[in-house]
């Protein structure tokens, strides 16, 4: 059994046992708050529990790295739905402690990509800058600085909405301010 299996064999128990029903709440984040983390599963429980949020309490939008690469990207989309259309009017950026994206590289993926039979023509594209889209970064403080700045200044960004910059430690929860609005 496939691990994707095993969680739709749970999925059907838990919904025939009526398991959701702790976890109904609507599409308002309670407090008002979004929350823009990395993808790790360390903070898959973690985040949420050295924050001290339930289900419903925040929107919380992951990806690698916790960063804002591009000011139209998805992440910022997301951000800019939740204060929009959720009435979101605070927003944290939380990186963590011995992040995988700091020190990415493309040179890496490159060569993990070729030896699983992508195309070399792929990695040449003249419609993506592959070098800086999988590009990390090298220090974990100035790219929560970069993400904040990035969100703040974004033209469709309300000056009313509040937006916080930290690093989580990755093992204890312990919350870092690294910057605020």
């Amino acid at each position: 059994m496939t691990n994707i299996d095993q969680v739709l064999a749970f999925n059907r128990e838990y919904v025939a046992s009526r398991g959701y029903e702790k976890n109904l709440t609507d599409k308002f984040p309670d407090k008002k708050l979004a929350v823009l983390s990395c993808m790790d599963t360390r903070l898959s429980v973690l985040l949420q529990e050295a924050l001290g949020l339930g289900n419903g309490d925040a929107k919380i939008i992951k990806n690698a790295g916790a960063v804002i690469p591009s000011p139209w990207d998805s992440a910022m989309r997301s951000l800019i739905v939740a204060v929009y259309e959720l009435g979101v009017t605070e927003i944290m950026v939380v990186a963590h402690t011995g992040c995988g994206a700091c020190h990415m590289t493309f040179g890496h993926f490159r060569e993990e990509m070729l030896r699983r039979w992508i195309p070399s023509s792929e990695l040449e594209r003249t419609d993506v800058d592959l070098d800086s889209w999988l590009e990390g970064f090298h220090d974990t403080e100035k790219s929560v600085l970069d993400t904040v700045a990035a969100i703040v200044n974004h033209p469709l960004i309300p000056s009313d909405v509040t937006v916080r910059g930290f690093i989580i430690d990755s093992a204890t929860g312990e919350l870092t301010e690294v910057c605020a609005r």
